[in-house]
């Protein structure tokens, strides 16, 4: 049982942090099960809204007139802006009403123009396709529903060529335990838990919101994430690789949303996730880290959500800026700017509120 593996226990008081460095964990305690909430965590409520409305502040100011957000390097960046538009669902804003309804369209409309004929999703300064396409297709799989007439009729015709293309890159031949899962290209082939991580959700979302996604290709995509699994209880890039605290993440909320829950590969790399808390904001990939960590431990629940929501509650409340964002992230995610940024944190603070529905318990 998961609740009763035994976790790295951190102080929730954690005292003010020096030159961006976070305390590491000094004990140990045993899990509990699953908690609908926690008293210890009561404390950063009204703290925790006040800094989300804050980001929310930030984003929609930096929103252009064609729905795209400032920042990127690549400014038609389809992948930001949906990110964008899911941390306003996630704290409980919708499509077309008070503060943000707006802002939340313009932000679909403009993803929605990012489509080629055959329905791929794609920035359109280049980078790598199935990224774009992955995080795009699950938030119109997430706001499916929720548009006008007009919005949801774009999203009815978008949608099922979007899933195809997920679909049809996960057939692509590979060699061995690559088979299953997603790379940067649609016809790559290859995989990484990375990309995978993003079309599976989209897959897992569309399932939920009745689209026909064979149950053969969720249990294909978990095969493969499965394969990424380290022998410590963390998760690697691809097959046979080191594990990583993003990588960990993502395999723990992938197996966490596709009916593992309870099982020992979910609970061990949740306690090699506290093992491996994040010391610093400058970490490689914090942020991606940080939404897939916050998103995964709360499906787990109990203990393990209990610890890592302190440890990241305060963190992310310190390093808050005046401005409501966060600082851009190093490496490869300072390129997409302070709008990924704070759109992921949002997203890893507001997992509690149960707002987008591939997120539920």
């Amino acid at each position: 049982m998961i609740g009763r593996i035994a976790v790295a226990a951190i102080f929730i008081s954690v005292p003010s942090f020096a030159a961006g460095q976070v305390p590491k964990s000094p004990a140990a305690a045993p899990a509990s099960g699953p908690a609908a909430k926690d008293d210890s965590l009561v404390k950063y409520d009204a703290r925790l809204g006040h800094a989300v409305e804050k980001a929310l502040e930030f984003l929609a100011a930096q929103q252009d007139d064609d729905g795209s957000f400032k920042g990127c390097a690549s400014k038609a960046n389809a992948a930001v802006a949906s990110l964008c538009v899911m941390a306003f669902l996630a704290a409980g804003h919708t499509p077309g009403s008070a503060r943000y309804g707006e802002t939340i369209n313009k932000g679909i409309d403009f993803v929605l123009t990012c489509r080629k004929d055959d329905g791929l999703i794609f920035d359109r300064r280049g980078g790598h396709p199935m990224y774009s396409h992955g995080i795009s297709t699950l938030m119109l799989c997430e706001v499916s529903g929720m548009v006008d007439g007009r919005r949801q009729k774009a999203i009815d015709a978008a949608l099922p060529k979007a899933v195809g293309i997920i679909l049809a890159a996960q057939k692509i031949q590979k060699a061995g335990a690559q088979q299953g899962g997603w790379r940067y290209a649609a016809a790559s082939n290859d995989s990484d838990i990375s990309c995978s991580g993003w079309a599976l959700m989209a897959l897992r979302s569309a399932k939920g919101n009745g689209g026909e996604v064979p149950k053969e290709a969720i249990d294909e995509a978990v095969k493969f994430i499965m394969a990424c699994r380290a022998k410590d209880g963390g998760f690697g890039y691809q097959p046979g690789g080191g594990p990583g605290l993003a990588r960990t993440g993502t395999g723990l909320l992938c197996l966490e949303l596709c009916g593992k829950h309870g099982e020992k590969p979910p609970g061990e790399a949740g306690l090699w996730i506290l093992q491996h808390l994040p010391n610093k904001l400058g970490d490689s990939f914090f942020y991606y880290a940080l939404y897939y960590c916050s998103q995964g431990m709360f499906q787990l629940g109990g203990n393990f959500w209990r610890i890592w929501a302190g440890h990241m509650y305060e963190m992310m409340l310190t390093f808050q800026q005046k401005d409501g964002s966060w600082p851009a992230g190093s490496d490869q995610e300072g390129q997409a700017g302070p709008c990924y940024s704070t759109a992921m944190a949002v997203l890893a603070m507001s997992v509690s509120y149960c707002q987008l529905p591939i997120y539920q318990r």
